[in-house]
């Protein structure tokens, strides 16, 4: 073999050899094990400011890019998130489930799972940490535990009616006609004392007679025996006694006496003030003894007969304070005082009813009317232990509330309570004067921190559901 030939061989030799060195190496670094390459974070797949020290996906569901130690510097761009900069421990189910996961993952509504970071885990005595930033994202507003005098208002309706006290009926004792009335018409207002009509009774006629006979008889007799002059006097004074029982008033009586003569009519007057509720009479109406002829009202106080729930009847009392209000002045209430309770309970509605008394001087309220009725009725005279009813989350087999222990932690305490008035519960236990409680986004809480899932394992001590406030 020449030996140009020999040389032409060497140099394809070491051609050959560096080529195939060359494809050996970059196989070699391109299937090294992708996890022997550090990640730093993952940043937006669309170039935005935006990077994750976690696995995630942006607003349309595409993945995060990795960036990798060999192809960014050390530490995340300044812009970065506070969260992201923190230590993820596990992802928690977003509707408060205890369900977590160490990876990103969705629920079965399509929900993303909730990051956990350090720090804002629930701790093993059950209290709840929350960073600065999300307390204050969250709105979160705490007050302390006061005493404070519990009251409700209570509502009722009710209709206004006459006095029952203050009513009066006018009838006479003997039986009669009507030749006249002065009052004719109902609704009419009277005074005591003003004629109401005049009535004609023959058996009034003979008594005046008798009377007038027997007043006689007794001047006449002056000159006669003892026992005659006792006699006439008997049924003078008898004749005059059936005219007082007959209601026949003093002043006619009188000027029987002086003028001597029997008047055939008899006026009849109005034994109160008042407003003619009902009108009987009618002229020329023949009436019988008993039979009421006005109904007439003093309507210078008036009733309200309200309604009551059943369970409402224990916070009244007779003497409490009532506010009553009407249609027909808006803007308008009148006090009054309860003072009676009827002593029964209507069984379809499961009402009671209690009567209402109120001052009607001006005759504004009218029988009848429609009446809407407030009580203040306090649950009792001492200061009791109160939290705002917003700040008790209430899981159906018990009542808990968020003490709020400073620097963003938080413990859920179980509490016991008693009776809610005017937007505030009396505890009964759990919780001691001055002690801080969340009253505002509580609930905001409740799902950041996965607090129902930490309440699985979380007991209140007994001893702090014995007693209420000092």
């Amino acid at each position: 073999m020449k030996p140009w030939m020999i040389g032409l061989g060497a140099i394809v030799l070491v051609i050959a050899a560096s080529i195939g060195g060359f494809w050996i190496g970059q196989s070699q670094h391109e299937t090294a094990p992708a996890r022997e390459r550090k990640v730093l974070y993952y940043r937006n797949p669309m170039g935005q400011p935006d990077v994750s020290a976690v696995p995630k996906k942006d607003s349309m569901g595409m993945d995060y890019i990795p960036v990798y130690a060999d192809q960014a510097p050390a530490a995340p761009p300044q812009n970065a998130s506070a969260e992201s900069k923190r230590r993820v421990l596990y992802y928690r189910n977003p509707m408060g489930q205890p369900d977590t996961s160490q990876v990103p993952k969705k629920d079965s509504m399509g929900m993303d799972y909730i990051p956990v970071y350090e720090g804002d885990e629930t701790n093993s005595s059950g209290v709840v940490k929350i960073s600065p930033d999300r307390i204050q994202q969250l709105g979160v507003r705490s007050e302390p535990v006061e005493m404070r005098v519990l009251g409700r208002t209570i509502q009722s309706v009710g209709t206004v009616q006459a006095d029952e006290r203050e009513l009066s009926v006018v009838n006479t004792k003997f039986d009669g006609w009507i030749e006249r009335l002065n009052v004719n018409a109902t609704g009419q207002l009277v005074r005591r004392g003003e004629p109401l009509m005049e009535i004609y009774a023959p058996e009034l006629v003979a008594v005046q007679q008798e009377f007038l006979l027997a007043n006689q008889s007794l001047l006449n007799l002056g000159q006669a025996p003892a026992d005659v002059q006792n006699s006439a006097r008997q049924l003078a004074a008898a004749s005059l006694q059936r005219l007082r029982n007959w209601d026949i008033s003093e002043d006619q009586i009188q000027r029987l006496l002086r003028e001597g003569t029997i008047t055939r009519t008899l006026t009849l007057r109005s034994p109160t003030d008042g407003v003619v509720l009902e009108k009987m009479a009618v002229a020329g109406l023949r009436f019988m003894a008993g039979e009421p002829l006005y109904r007439i009202a003093n309507l210078g106080s008036v009733w309200v007969i309200a309604d009551l729930f059943e369970q409402d009847l224990g916070a009244i009392r007779p003497g409490q304070t009532a506010t009553v209000t009407v249609d027909a002045y808006p803007g308008t209430s009148f006090a009054g005082k309860v003072d009676f309770i009827y002593p029964t309970v209507t069984p379809e509605t499961r009402t009671a009813k209690l009567r209402i008394v109120i001052s009607n001087a001006a005759g504004r309220l009218k029988p009848g009317m429609y009446a809407k009725v407030a009580f203040e009725a306090p649950l009792g005279s001492a200061p009791t232990l109160s939290v705002s009813d917003s700040a008790v989350l209430d899981s159906g087999n018990r009542q808990i509330v968020l003490v709020d222990l400073g620097q963003g932690r938080f413990e859920p305490r179980t509490v016991k309570l008693g009776t809610h008035a005017a937007g505030y519960y009396e505890v009964l236990g759990g919780l001691k004067p001055g002690e801080n409680i969340v009253v505002g986004a509580n609930f905001l809480i409740d799902a950041e921190s996965n607090l129902r899932a930490a309440l699985q394992t979380f007991s209140a001590p007994e001893q702090s559901l014995q007693g209420g406030a000092p």
